[in-house]
C-alpha cells in the first residue's frame, strides 16, 4: 500500500463522524467468538480514530468459550433490551453478518456498513462494505486493518483476534486462506498464549454434554450424508453438532436442525468442494425460509407457518438435502 493512501478504515471512520447521534457495532445475533473479536478490534480501530462506539447485540451469549472471551479480553457488549440511548439517529456497523439474514435483527437504527466474510448479500444498501467471502475468519478481516494502518493490536485484541481466527477456521483445517495464516503469523507476539489456554480448556458445559447425548441417538446416515437433529434452542450447539456428524468416517456432508418456538433452524457443513454447504442448505429452505453461508458451513432458518402440513418437518429436510445431493451425483465428469 502506498504511503499516505487512505484506507478502509479512514474510510469508514470520515463516514461515521457524520453520525447524527451514537455508533453502534452489531454482530450476528448469537456472538460466537470470531464476530466478538472483530468487534472488539473494530472498536479499537475506530477509538484511534477518536470514534466511540458501543458494541450490541440481541438474543444472548450461549457458549463457554464465548462468554469467558468477555472477562479474558476485557470486552464490554451491551444486550439491545439494555441499550437504553439506542434509537433512529444512531448509525450501526454490522459485522461477520450482512442485512437481511436470519441471525441478525433489524434494529431501529440506520445500518450504514458492513464488514464480514460470508457470501455476498443480496442488500447492498450500505454506504460502506469490506466483505470479503473467501476469508475464513471475520478476524482476519479486522486484523489486516490494524497493519494496514500500522498500528499496534495491544495484547487484549491480538488475542481476542487469534482465537476468533483459530475458532471459524476449526484450527486453520476448515475454509483457511492466505488472509488468515497471514494474519495468524503477523499477530504472533503481540498476545498472551496463556489466555488461549484458558479459553481453549473452558468449551462445554454438563448441559451441553447432556444435549449432546440426546442428539446422538438421532444421529442417521444415507450414504455419504448425516442427519442430527438437537432438541436445543443453543444455536452454537448446533453447529458443533454438525461438526461432530461430519466426524463420522463416512459422512461427507452433515445436515442438523433443531426445532425453536419460532421455526426450525439448520446447520449445514461440508468437506467436498463438489457439494457447498450454502447450496444445501438453500435447497433445503427453498421457497419456504432463508439460508446461506460458506462452502464448507451454513446455516438457514424456516418459519413454523411455512412449513407444510402434510411433511413432518424432519422428513421435509431428510428429503430434500436427499434429493438435492443426488442431483449433484447425477452432475459427475462426463455426464
Amino acid at each position: 500500500m502506498t504511503v499516505g493512501a487512505r484506507t478502509r478504515l479512514d474510510e469508514l471512520a470520515d463516514l461515521l463522524r457524520k453520525a447524527p447521534d451514537e455508533v453502534f457495532l452489531q454482530p450476528h445475533n448469537v456472538p460466537d467468538p470470531d464476530a466478538i473479536a472483530s468487534c472488539a478490534g473494530l472498536q479499537y480501530l475506530l477509538a484511534e480514530r477518536g470514534i466511540e462506539a458501543k458494541i450490541v447485540y440481541d438474543r444472548e451469549l450461549e457458549k463457554t468459550d464465548a462468554i469467558m472471551m468477555l472477562e479474558v479480553f476485557g470486552i464490554s457488549m451491551i444486550p439491545v433490551s439494555r441499550a437504553e440511548t439506542l434509537d433512529e439517529r444512531d448509525w450501526t456497523v454490522l459485522v461477520d453478518v450482512q442485512k437481511g439474514t436470519s441471525n441478525v435483527t433489524d434494529l431501529v437504527t440506520e445500518e450504514v456498513a458492513v464488514i464480514d466474510h460470508h457470501e455476498l448479500g443480496s442488500d447492498r444498501t450500505c454506504a460502506f462494505s469490506d466483505i470479503r467471502p473467501g476469508v475464513g475468519a471475520c478476524s482476519s478481516i479486522v486484523a489486516s486493518w490494524f497493519f494496514e494502518n500500522r498500528i499496534e493490536p495491544p495484547a487484549r485484541v491480538a488475542g481476542a483476534l487469534v482465537f476468533g481466527i483459530m475458532k471459524d477456521t476449526e484450527n486453520l483445517v476448515r475454509g483457511v486462506s492466505e488472509l488468515d495464516i497471514e494474519m495468524l503469523y503477523r499477530l504472533f507476539g503481540h498476545y498472551d498464549p496463556s489466555s488461549l489456554r484458558k479459553l481453549n480448556g473452558n468449551q462445554l458445559t454438563m448441559a451441553d454434554l447432556r444435549h449432546y447425548a440426546d442428539a446422538f441417538s438421532t444421529v442417521e446416515t444415507y450414504g455419504e450424508l448425516g442427519f442430527m437433529r438437537l432438541d436445543c434452542s443453543d444455536d452454537s450447539l448446533l453447529g458443533s453438532a454438525s461438526d461432530i456428524v461430519l466426524s463420522l468416517d463416512t459422512v461427507k456432508v452433515a445436515v442438523s436442525w433443531s426445532v425453536r418456538d419460532r421455526g426450525i433452524k439448520l446447520s449445514v457443513r461440508s468437506e467436498i468442494p463438489e457439494a457447498p454447504a450454502s447450496d444445501c442448505v438453500r435447497a433445503i429452505v427453498a421457497g419456504l425460509g432463508v439460508g446461506g453461508g460458506h462452502a464448507h458451513m451454513a446455516g438457514g432458518f424456516i418459519p413454523l407457518d411455512r412449513l407444510p402440513a402434510d411433511k413432518p418437518a424432519d422428513l421435509l429436510i431428510r428429503h430434500r438435502a436427499i434429493t438435492w445431493f443426488e442431483s449433484l451425483e447425477m452432475k459427475a465428469p462426463g455426464g
